[in-house]
């Protein structure tokens, strides 16, 4: 098996690609703003980036009837059309369209395709890539085979798991957010694995957001402990784990306040079970910065994450985070030194993670503080400069 997988080293910065060095490239995805999740979020942000470097062309897919998705200026876009996804209608995924991407890449032949989503627009990128002998980068965003015992479809694990890896292993290369993913990936089989880390919006993610009267709407006063998860509200997310934390924390320090950002199917369940948890919906730009930093403690118990932003933007903004030692939190986190981590099986420690800090202001402070300095670490520019990197190297394997 040929697998590779190159050290996040730090790298000259990149000069501004000569005109004629400009490559054409596609970016083919499922998820795209004004959809509210890490994806869509990175995509968005990354091919604005190379929108001001290339020649880019947005293939993506319409987010219901009314969608115009943001436009990116100097960016191409075509709009796919979409179907909600099976059990989970707030998202949409795209519809089988080899034929159609063929006719748009023989007429338009882009240098390389990048496939951001694996539903099936992205199996379609993937083919008609193939087809036509365009080098295909894809991305592993969403543990979507895992997902599956969450909903009652756990005999289908095995079936999504070799969907993915078929789809993966017919590209050049795959790339991954974390090292220990990347690890995971290749002993189960998937080919051509690498890195490429995400950033975080440290102007946007800030301490001097914090905000006394919003803590007074969640009926938090200045000294009381705010635990806050932000995520969308579905059984895969193991938000009954951070109830759980809440309720411990509440026994010792009984001002303790709880908010929970996000939407999604287990919403309104949840909060008619927790009439004290303050549910806030979803929050975007400076409300979601805002909502961030007016609270202490940031509670993240979910185990199905390919790497979770929230933690690095709960960093950013100055808060102690409680995660499991996975993820982003593996690759960001020492547990004591600017955060908390518990192992994957431990929730029990996970709890107590959570209601130590509730109960330990000094503490608290001291993780918020050091977790803050660890995020203005991650730029956003260096780890563009590396997936530009990436992109050179399909072409030259490729071509060699």
């Amino acid at each position: 098996m040929n697998t590779r997988m190159l050290p996040l080293c730090d790298e000259a910065p990149l000069a501004e690609p000569e005109p004629e060095r400009r490559q054409r490239v596609a970016v083919v995805t499922e998820t795209w703003p004004p959809e509210v999740n890490g994806v869509a979020m990175t995509v968005h942000r990354q091919v604005e980036w190379l929108g001001q470097r290339h020649r880019v062309t947005l293939v993506r897919v319409r987010q219901g009837a009314r969608d115009q998705g943001t436009a990116i200026p100097g960016v191409d876009t075509l709009l796919l059309p979409s179907v909600p996804l099976p059990r989970y209608r707030e998202l949409r995924m795209g519809l089988p369209s080899s034929g159609r991407l063929k006719n748009l890449w023989r007429a338009k032949r882009p240098d390389v395709v990048h496939v951001i989503t694996e539903g099936p627009l992205g199996w379609s990128a993937v083919r008609a890539a193939n087809a036509l002998g365009i080098p295909v980068v894809s991305d592993f965003h969403t543990n979507f085979h895992q997902y599956t015992s969450h909903y009652g479809l756990g005999l289908l694990k095995p079936i999504a798991l070799r969907y993915l890896r078929t789809l993966h292993n017919r590209t050049l290369l795959t790339l991954v957010p974390t090292r220990s993913l990347a690890e995971d990936m290749i002993q189960q089989g998937f080919e051509r694995v690498d890195v490429l880390a995400r950033g975080v919006d440290t102007e946007l993610f800030h301490p001097r957001y914090r905000r006394s009267e919003l803590r007074a709407s969640w009926g938090a006063g200045p000294d009381d402990p705010v635990l806050l998860m932000v995520s969308r509200i579905a059984p895969e997310k193991n938000l009954p784990l951070a109830l759980e934390a809440y309720e411990r924390a509440r026994a010792r320090v009984p001002g303790t306040r709880m908010v929970v950002v996000g939407d999604g199917p287990a919403r309104a369940a949840t909060a008619a079970a927790h009439p004290g948890v303050h549910f806030a919906g979803m929050q975007t730009g400076r409300a979601l910065a805002d909502h961030y930093a007016s609270a202490d403690i940031f509670v993240f118990p979910s185990l199905s994450e390919t790497f979770g932003n929230v933690t690095l933007e709960a960093m950013a903004s100055g808060l102690a985070v409680v995660a499991f030692d996975y993820a982003a939190a593996r690759e960001h986190l020492v547990d004591g030194r600017n955060g908390r981590t518990a192992g994957c099986t431990d929730a029990p420690g996970f709890v107590e993670a959570v209601a130590e800090l509730a109960s330990d202001r000094v503490q608290t402070a001291r993780l918020a503080a050091a977790a803050r300095d660890s995020a203005l670490e991650i730029d956003w520019s260096r780890i563009f400069e590396r997936y530009e990197s990436f992109l050179q190297q399909c072409l030259e394997t490729a071509h060699g």
